[in-house]
């Protein structure tokens, strides 16, 4: 399936869900407002989805000679990989961390932390580097930050709900076929729904950025040891930002939050100890891996 293909059929779901919640606040009148507001909200976040995250992180965009040695990795890979140079940015933390956004290759950016930069040598970065660049050459990034965008909305969406149904209170004229049961269960269902967004994007696309990143960098075991890095530091140092937009957590190599599930049905990212296990079977088979 391709990127385009999934892109399509998930934003449908989230459509298909949006007219749901919709319905049950407002019944039918409620669903024509959703639809408009859904399609409204899909083509913004098409379009601006790695603005607000980028914004969100207070990412800051550096070049060649802001921060030379970083530039010059992310320049190398990317002729590597036959991807035009993204835009690259620096996020103000110390958790060490990265991630990738934008709607195609020509219209990409690469995200690293301060933190990333400080602990890490030239060999993991590169390993991290060629990982996210994995997810702009595979055309993962435009539906993950699209879901980040859409899975807040959802949050909001509740959050709406709660205040709409207590102004209301059991008013049977407020539309929704269910009355305040409805108004109660979209206020439950939506952050539910806004963390299976995170789920539908498939840890498999983490384990196949790793064996691309591997054949860009042409060596899997810089990620391994930049992986083992990335997680221990992960359960030690907070992304205050990340924890209080937990729907973007995805977007990271590593799951940004301190109370990240292990490789299990709810985890976003697959656990560290596997995906360095893959790459270290990756290093012992004959490349290349992409």
């Amino acid at each position: 399936m391709t990127g385009y293909t999934r892109t399509a059929l998930f934003l449908a779901a989230l459509t298909a869900l949006f007219l749901c919640a919709g319905f049950m606040i407002g019944g039918e009148g409620g669903t024509l407002i959703a639809f408009a507001l859904a399609l409204a909200l899909n083509l913004f976040a098409y379009w601006n989805s790695d603005k607000m995250v980028l914004s969100m992180y207070g990412a800051r965009e550096v070049d060649h000679r802001t921060e030379p040695a970083f530039y010059g990795i992310v320049e190398q890979l990317a002729s590597r990989a036959g991807l035009p140079m993204p835009r690259l940015y620096v996020v103000d933390s110390d958790q060490p961390n990265a991630f990738a956004t934008g709607r195609n290759p020509d219209h990409a950016a690469v995200a690293a932390t301060t933190g990333l930069l400080r602990s890490l040598t030239a060999e993991e970065i590169a390993g991290v580097m060629a990982h996210e660049l994995a997810h702009v050459r595979n055309r993962d990034t435009l539906i993950m930050t699209i879901a980040a965008t859409i899975a807040g909305a959802l949050g909001m969406l509740a959050n709406f709900t709660m205040f709409f149904g207590a102004a209301r209170g059991n008013d049977e004229r407020s539309g929704s076929p269910l009355g305040i049961v409805g108004m109660i269960l979209v206020a439950i269902l939506a952050p539910l729904a806004a963390m299976l967004v995170q789920m539908a994007i498939s840890r498999s696309r983490e384990y196949e950025a790793d064996r691309v990143g591997a054949a860009i960098s042409g060596k899997p075991l810089w990620l391994a040891s930049a992986l083992r890095k990335l997680h221990a530091a992960s359960g030690q140092i907070e992304n205050h930002t990340a924890e209080a937009n937990p729907a973007t957590a995805h977007l990271f190599i590593v799951n940004p939050l301190h109370a990240h599930a292990v490789d299990g049905l709810f985890s976003t990212h697959p656990s560290a100890e596997n995906r360095i296990r893959r790459l270290r079977e990756l290093a012992g088979s004959a490349g290349p891996w992409g």
